[in-house]
């Protein structure tokens, strides 16, 4: 019914792109097709890589075929590392070889950061001898830092031309080359940055390097990828050279990069919250995907089992007071919530680089009286409850004070826990959560099933 409706209407979208996405999803056959072939004529690489992510993939193959040429790399570089390969196992030896000629040395290293080597090797061989060179380069750096991912896509001129030049140059190239020229002298070292605007304030006959404005910031090579890239947004630049330790001009970090990079960066510090990859498929196979959770299922479980020994402590109580498991999950639910909120805090602050040793115990005052305002009030509020419910004002008393002592212990772990962490070199955003978890489960149990055993046994 939905493959006719979209056949019979000519123009089924407007808008949003989203849209088209979740039109496409809900197609098959001839009129996913249809659909696909107009996507390909509106939106840019990056859009169509997502929608070919968010389908099956034996769909996703289908429609990878109606994708020509050089498109087809520029889709594929703009996917996810997993998807890719998917795409790239259905394919035989002849299309792998002929995707490969057409890869530049940037768009390989960006592929080989997740591409076996035996395909690297592969698609190395496809390449002149200063396409390799090239890479060699790039290669040299790991992929944490900038000079692996420079662009060479820039405006550069030696240290004799002059204004007229650079204007001639400005007007024949494409806008997404950048809005400076850097200049160089002949051993390809760099000399500084002239930018676009002074460019055309000037008179045609005047030498570039007397406008190279010194205040113009650069990147060193081996600058981190997210340093670098925060350094670029937070500065007035749309773009900065990236420098060998030699001086050299390896390329350039534009400002639309940097926000790519930092989303990414963002992205896989939430994918990583679930113990999953930025890179991982919504699509991959079953047995696949349920090895890469069963790690954190197992750790869960482990903790799971250490929040149950701390209960099984209290057998008696429990035994005689049964209203007491009834309110045990309210006790750990208030504190895992609290502890949540402010690890995430923690996260985003260090992952900024807002949070040092300087400013701890500051931001640990801060999140404990946060705690001890919510505790009052929330401790009251199901005190209350909980004595009106059950009929017994003791059992009011018991649960306000757990939860009160859980929420003062969440905070101080939410602080201290991913700060810990990142002193022994462990992502926060990766196991911070399973074992603020397992801190505010045992607090909470043995405060509430403690204080119910000093007052009922």
């Amino acid at each position: 019914m939905e493959n006719q409706q979209y056949q019979d209407n000519t123009e089924p979208f407007s808008g949003d792109f989203s849209d088209w996405i979740q039109t496409l999803t809900l197609l098959d056959g001839d009129a996913q097709a249809q659909c696909f072939a107009e996507m390909l004529d509106e939106a840019e690489p990056g859009f169509i890589a997502l929608a070919l992510e968010s389908l099956p993939r034996e769909q996703r193959l289908d429609r990878w075929q109606q994708i020509d040429g050089l498109a087809r790399v520029a889709v594929l570089t703009m996917m996810r590392s997993d998807p890719r390969q998917s795409i790239l196992n259905l394919l035989d030896d002849d299309e792998v070889d002929l995707l490969f000629a057409m890869l530049s040395p940037e768009e390989l290293i960006d592929w080989s950061d997740t591409l076996p080597e035996a395909l690297v090797d592969r698609a190395l061989q496809q390449m002149g001898n200063r396409q390799r060179e090239r890479y060699e380069i790039y290669d040299q750096f790991n992929e944490s830092q900038v000079g692996r991912y420079a662009d060479h896509r820039m405006l550069v001129l030696s240290d004799s031309a002059n204004v007229a030049q650079a204007q001639r140059f400005f007007r024949r190239i494409a806008l997404d080359c950048g809005d400076n020229v850097f200049i160089t002298d002949i051993d390809d070292k760099y000399i500084g940055t002239v930018s676009r605007q002074m460019i055309f304030k000037a008179d045609g006959d005047v030498a570039l390097v007397s406008l190279i404005d010194e205040d113009k910031p650069v990147l060193a090579a081996d600058t981190g990828l997210f340093d670098a890239a925060e350094y670029l947004q937070h500065s007035n630049e749309t773009e900065m050279p990236i420098l060998a330790e030699d001086g050299q001009l390896l390329g350039r970090l534009s400002l639309r990069v940097a926000t790519e990079i930092i989303r990414e960066h963002l992205e896989s510090q939430l994918m990583a919250g679930a113990g999953l990859k930025e890179d991982n498929d919504l699509f991959a196979p079953v047995l696949k995907s349920a090895q890469r959770r069963a790690v954190w299922l197992g750790i869960n479980l482990l903790t799971a089992f250490l929040a149950s020994a701390t209960i099984s402590l209290f057998e008696p109580v429990l035994a005689q007071v049964v209203a007491l498991a009834v309110l045990m999950p309210v006790v750990a639910s208030m504190g895992g919530i609290a502890g949540s909120q402010s690890l995430t805090l923690m996260i985003r602050g260090m992952a900024m680089g807002q949070v040092s040793r300087g400013n701890l115990w500051p931001l640990m005052r801060n999140e404990i009286g946060i705690s001890i305002v919510n505790g009052v009030v929330w401790s009251i509020v199901i005190a209350c409850v909980a004595a009106w419910w059950f009929a017994d004002p003791s059992l009011g008393f018991i649960i306000g004070c757990a939860i009160m002592i859980n929420l003062l212990a969440a905070a101080a772990s939410g602080v201290l826990i991913p700060m810990i962490l990142d002193k022994f070199n462990q992502d926060a955003a990766l196991s911070g959560s399973v074992i603020l978890t397992t801190v505010t489960d045992v607090i909470g149990f043995f405060s509430f099933l403690g204080l119910a055993t000093w007052i009922y046994l």
